[in-house]
């Protein structure tokens, strides 16, 4: 085996810590054949779709592939801008923003990017320039606040399967979940607090988050304990008592049981209930994407509307706005602990003794 080399380290460089951030990830542009690849990707990663692989292959590349590629296009056309897909522009810029923090703080030996574990940029190509800048040492934070073994566990295994194939390692540290961090609690807090500044507030506050098979749970997946106790210590944060807010499922997929409520389902019950108004938020998004913006904003609002219902409110994720980007510089900071990177006063002699020993 041909391993991934790295011939132009240079020995007296100084060494960098990495903090590599990652989301799910999204296409190159809204077009059925960028959507048929990216899909292709995602949905044949076995963390995503726990299925026999022969039969599931048969399933993606007979059915889901010949159809859902163009219309899926279609809904990424609503939400694509010049910056590319919101997923892709605001991830960016939560990158660029803890950067700047690290900048501000004088740490000039930390390097921070972004990469998409399906799509572009990717972890060999974000690795690559990562490795190439000097680091020796890496965080990786998957922005997904509550872990699942089909979005954290799939993060690291894609992140190991590179490493497998790289001549040196670097250390490494994983954050797989943050549910339950202070500083990302009252940042979801202060959101839906600015939200009632300005709009008020409605009869009900539903905390919405992506849905997975019933069986995963069962299977011991801790992602639906983590997404009633993120809304728990929000409502606690908010001051809501418990009839106030209530935690729902979205975007469930195939015929079996996924984790309830369901979201949708739910929004059509609501104004049969008395209740006429309701505000939506995802704890579990770190940024906004087609996914909220075009399913909980737009589709969502169209069920309750259509029920009975008389307002209906998408409260926006917490993308780069200044209390998310604290509430993760902190989190970066709190596991960097021990990884002060420390100029090495005999680096010099040692780049100068092994160049002699190579002879040049």
């Amino acid at each position: 085996m041909a391993f991934i080399n790295n011939p132009n380290y240079q020995h007296s460089a100084a060494d960098k810590i990495g903090v590599l951030l990652t989301n799910l990830g999204t296409p190159d542009e809204p077009t059925p054949k960028a959507l048929k690849r990216y899909l292709k990707q995602f949905l044949s990663d076995p963390r995503v779709v726990e299925v026999p692989r022969l039969l599931w292959w048969f399933i993606l590349n007979g059915v889901i592939l010949q159809i859902r590629p163009r219309r899926s296009a279609k809904a990424y056309a609503t939400v694509f801008t010049d910056q590319g897909s919101p997923l892709l522009f605001h991830t960016r810029q939560q990158a660029e923003a803890i950067a700047r923090e690290f900048a501000n703080d004088g740490r000039t030996d930390v390097v921070v990017d972004f990469a998409m574990r399906y799509g572009n940029p990717s972890f060999a190509s974000v690795l690559d320039k990562m490795f190439s800048q000097g680091v020796r040492k890496i965080l990786v934070l998957p922005l997904y606040p509550q872990y699942s073994a089909s979005t954290s566990a799939s993060t690291f295994d894609e992140l190991a399967n590179n490493f497998t194939k790289r001549r040196w390692l670097p250390d490494i540290r994983f954050i797989s979940h943050y549910h339950d961090d202070s500083g990302y609690i009252a940042a979801c807090a202060e959101r839906i607090t600015q939200h009632w500044a300005e709009h008020g507030r409605a009869d009900k506050l539903i905390f919405s988050y992506h849905g997975i098979p019933k069986r995963y749970l069962l299977n011991g997946d801790p992602y639906h304990c983590e997404c009633y106790k993120s809304s728990r210590l929000i409502a606690e944060a908010l001051g809501l008592a418990k009839d106030e807010y209530m935690t729902t499922f979205q975007s469930r997929f195939g015929r079996e049981e996924w984790l309830k409520p369901y979201t949708d389902e739910t929004l059509k019950a609501l104004p049969g209930q008395g209740v006429k108004s309701v505000q939506v938020f995802c704890p579990g998004f770190a940024a906004d994407c087609l996914e909220t913006i075009e399913e909980i904003a737009e589709e969502n609002h169209e069920y309750f509307t259509d029920a009975g219902g008389e307002q209906y409110q998408y409260i926006s994720a917490l993308n780069d706005r200044p209390a998310h980007i604290r509430a993760l510089y902190q989190l970066i900071n709190h596991n960097l602990q021990g990884w002060q990177v420390a100029e090495d006063p005999n680096r010099a002699e040692r780049a100068s003794q092994l160049a002699a020993a190579k002879g040049y």
